[in-house]
């Protein structure tokens, strides 16, 4: 052992200081220290409860995965290898709903274990230490980056996506009979909602054949002069595909809204509840 320090300390105080030669130095040394490195950064994640929901076969599998990609993106100066690898992990991370403390937990610490074995190589030479580190640093943080982004847009598009269905499960269109359909708004309605409750309708105008529907508006704290302008299109848009609208549970607030933005009264049917609506819907399908 004292005859390989020996060896490295040489071999460290007579080496070139061009970077590109030095980066060969690194990664052979990356690749020679690679099982115990990688041993050393599982036990401290595992230590860091860094690892938890992972199986041993899975944190054997991913370890050695994330080690090499590092160690070939220093050699190559390349990062496409980080950016498919990571964001093969961020699927994977999300997915299995990893937080973000274990997927940039996880590459803090193995930045770690990699910057603390250079400082053991050099130890007894401060400037290639801080030579090595000028090389390594660079490439650890673009890695590190790089898996940041790509675990935070995977968790966006999840986060978008169960919003869509939320969306989705919070607008209904329900038949309660033959051309009768009833849509449910409860909730704050934005204009992307607003948007998605028109297309909603509009098909299913077209798919049930229905000749009027009952838009109730009860769970509807307020809309502005936007929304409520496009409640109005929605109406007319319906009318095209054969169908006529009945607005129930309209509240004094968005009454207001509705005359302030200068909407003809006479394009709007409103019925004061629900039930109320029901009714005249009949009597409209009745009356043919």
């Amino acid at each position: 052992m004292a005859r390989n320090d020996a060896r490295n300390q040489r071999k460290s105080s007579s080496a070139p200081e061009k970077p590109d030669e030095l980066k060969v130095e690194l990664v052979d040394h990356f690749r020679k220290k690679r099982n115990d490195l990688r041993k050393l950064w599982v036990e401290q994640m595992t230590s860091k409860s860094l690892m938890v929901g992972l199986t041993q076969k899975e944190i054997d599998k991913e370890s050695a995965a994330i080690y090499d990609t590092c160690v070939s993106c220093l050699e190559t100066g390349r990062f496409e290898a980080a950016e498919e690898y990571a964001q093969k992990m961020a699927e994977r991370g999300v997915l299995r709903g990893m937080t973000t403390e274990q997927i940039i937990g996880g590459m803090l610490t193995l930045r770690d274990v990699y910057g603390r074995s250079l400082a053991e190589v050099y130890r007894n030479d401060m400037k290639r230490l801080g030579q090595a580190l000028d090389v390594y640093e660079p490439v650890a943080n673009s890695i590190l980056s790089i898996v940041a982004l790509a675990f935070i847009q995977e968790r966006e598009k999840l986060v978008a996506a169960q919003q869509e269905a939320i969306r989705e499960l919070s607008t209904p269109v329900l038949q309660i009979r033959d051309k009768l359909l009833i849509l449910p708004v409860i909730g704050l309605i934005d204009t992307l909602r607003a948007r998605q409750l028109t297309e909603q309708l509009l098909e299913a105008i077209s798919d049930r054949r229905a000749k009027v529907v009952v838009v109730d508006i009860t769970g509807v704290p307020n809309v502005d002069s936007k929304v409520a302008n496009h409640l109005i299109q929605t109406a007319e848009a319906s009318k095209i595909l054969g169908a006529k609208c009945i607005f129930t549970g309209v509240s004094p607030e968005i009454a207001q809204t509705i005359v302030s933005i200068g909407v003809e009264v006479s394009k709007m049917h409103a019925v004061g509840d629900l039930q109320g609506g029901i009714e005249e819907a009949e009597r409209m399908i009745a009356a043919g």
